[in-house]
This record gives C-alpha cells, sequence and structure tokens, in this order.
C-alpha cells in the first residue's frame, strides 16, 4: 500500500454545533474540515449538531476540501445515531474517537456495508489512548482488512495527556516516543498521519515550532482548532522551491539514459541513491497538487 498523494498539511476542527462555522468551513484554505460531533459540543447540543452536520455535508460545496465527521464513540448515547447519520451523508471520512482495538473498526466497518455508504467514505482513527499507543501496529495493520476501511490516523494528544499525565513541555519529550510508534504503524501500512493540536493560541512562534517539527518527524499534516493556523500550517508542510529545485534535479539524473541500471549516482557533489528518487517524485507530485490547488 502507499500513501496518499492528496495534500492533507491543515486538518481543521469545526464545532457541529456552530451553524455559522460550517458555513464558514466551505471557504477557508484548509485541506480538511472535520466537522465535530465530539469533543467540540456540548452534550446538550448533540442532537441539533448531529442534524447540521449531516445537512452540510449532503449539501456540499466544500471543493477540494476534504470532509470529516468525527463521530462520538459508540460507547456513548450519541455514538450509534452519530454513525448512522454520517453513513447516510456519506462524507470522504468517518473520524472515530478513541480507538484502542481493530475490533473497533471492523464494528464500524461492518455497520458502515450495512447501511450502503459508498467505499469512498473512508475510515481514519484517533490515536489518543495509552492503550492505543501500546496497540498502534496492531490498529494499523487493521487496513489489510478492505472491510475496515481504514485509510489514516489522527494523533489526539489532549486526551493522551490527560490519560498518560504527561507534560507539555517545548518539544513534546514525553510524546516523542507515542507520536513516533504511531508514525510508524501508519507508515508500514500505508496510511496517511494528522499531528495533535497545539492549543496556545496566542502563541504563533510556538505554533510554528510546532509544525516544523511534526513536519520534520514525518507526520502530513497538523490538526487545527483555529482557522488563524492554517495559513503557517501550510506553509511548514508545504514543500519549499529549493526542495521542489532539488528533487526535479535528482529525478533528472536517474532519468538519464546514462544512468539507467545504476543505483546510486554523484548529483552536484552528493551521493544519491534511486530511493532518493523515488522520494523526489513524491515531493514533485504534492508540490504540484497543492499548486493546481491554490490556482483553482
Amino acid at each position: 500500500m502507499a500513501t496518499s498523494l492528496r495534500p492533507r498539511r491543515s486538518v481543521l476542527y469545526m464545532p457541529g454545533s456552530n451553524a455559522r462555522a460550517l458555513e464558514k468551513a466551505r471557504t477557508l484554505p484548509a485541506d480538511c474540515v472535520i466537522l465535530d460531533l465530539e469533543d467540540a459540543v456540548a452534550p446538550d447540543a448533540k442532537d441539533i449538531a448531529r442534524d447540521q452536520v449531516t445537512a452540510a455535508v449532503k449539501a456540499g460545496g466544500f471543493g477540494l476540501r476534504e470532509v470529516f465527521v468525527r463521530i462520538n464513540g459508540l460507547d456513548t448515547p450519541w455514538g450509534a445515531a452519530d454513525l448512522a447519520a454520517a453513513a447516510t451523508a456519506a462524507p470522504d471520512v468517518i473520524l472515530v474517537p478513541k480507538v484502542s482495538d481493530p475490533e473497533d473498526l471492523r464494528r464500524i466497518g461492518a455497520m458502515l456495508a450495512d447501511a450502503g455508504t459508498p467505499e469512498t467514505t473512508r475510515v481514519w482513527a484517533m490515536m489518543e489512548t495509552p492503550r492505543a499507543m501500546l496497540a498502534a501496529l496492531e490498529i494499523a495493520d487493521a487496513a489489510h482488512d478492505p472491510a475496515t476501511r481504514l485509510a489514516g490516523f489522527v494523533m489526539g494528544t489532549n486526551d493522551l495527556a490527560k490519560d498518560t499525565r504527561a507534560r507539555w513541555l517545548p518539544g513534546r519529550a514525553p510524546m516523542l516516543p507515542w507520536l513516533m510508534a504511531c508514525l510508524a504503524a501508519a507508515r508500514a501500512n500505508g496510511l496517511d498521519i494528522a499531528d495533535g493540536v497545539y492549543n496556545a493560541l496566542s502563541d504563533d512562534d510556538g505554533f510554528k515550532r510546532e509544525c516544523n517539527e511534526a513536519r520534520d518527524l514525518g507526520f502530513d499534516g497538523k490538526t487545527l482548532i483555529h482557522p488563524n493556523q492554517i495559513g503557517p500550517c501550510n506553509a511548514a508542510f508545504s514543500p519549499t522551491a529549493e526542495e521542489v529545485a532539488w528533487s526535479r534535479t535528482v529525478i533528472a539524473a536517474f532519468d538519464a539514459p546514462e544512468a539507467q541500471g545504476k543505483g546510486a549516482l554523484q548529483v552536484e557533489g552528493k551521493m544519491v541513491e534511486r530511493l532518493h528518487a523515488e522520494m523526489a517524485r513524491r515531493v514533485v507530485a504534492i508540490a504540484a497538487t497543492i499548486a493546481a490547488r491554490e490556482a483553482a
């Protein structure tokens, strides 16, 4: 399996109970929007949020933005109704909270199949419990079963911090083992993965630093809690002009007739292997997709 070439740099949570936010989601430059029925919605607003999100997804108008619906857990009073409504609305992705066992995904997949939800609706798992950290590879391996529809992970770092009592520190040293375990499990199964949120809305420098750190760790993008975070996040997770130029140089070197059959080349004083050419092709393809999206 191979990860998608669809940009998922910025993944913005929008409260499903806020009708104005749902309308605004159609105009923001985020790659993905999560229409949230879970943490962003108070218990007494769950029903209206479900109705509003279902109507918004069915109405469409989100353009190239990928539409996620985060349901409440099936062990809550609202989860079954959320899943039934999402199955009918058929968003791009149904985001399942607190996945701790691959059986959770098989159950969701079976319910979607029974509802006749199109195969184009995929499932992403929130990785946010201590048990999920210990079972990350087992959960990601569920992607080998097409019935689960599993296509990605989202890190739920706030819940993870609460349950583990890990402290929030610059650089997130206490969480790095879990972040990298989930990332490795995702990549081993061809899944995309989005980093958790940054809570300090007024700390622009800290947010940019954490976006850069997540990019360097290998994440596809980051989940966001405010539209003001979209621009810096998109910038951090987009290939730079220098990266694209170097990638094109590497590709051209390996595509040259004299390079056929060679596993490694010297390019501008650097030794590069064919695996670098594969990486370069992905950089160029992602950059082209982003450019086309911004021009649309």
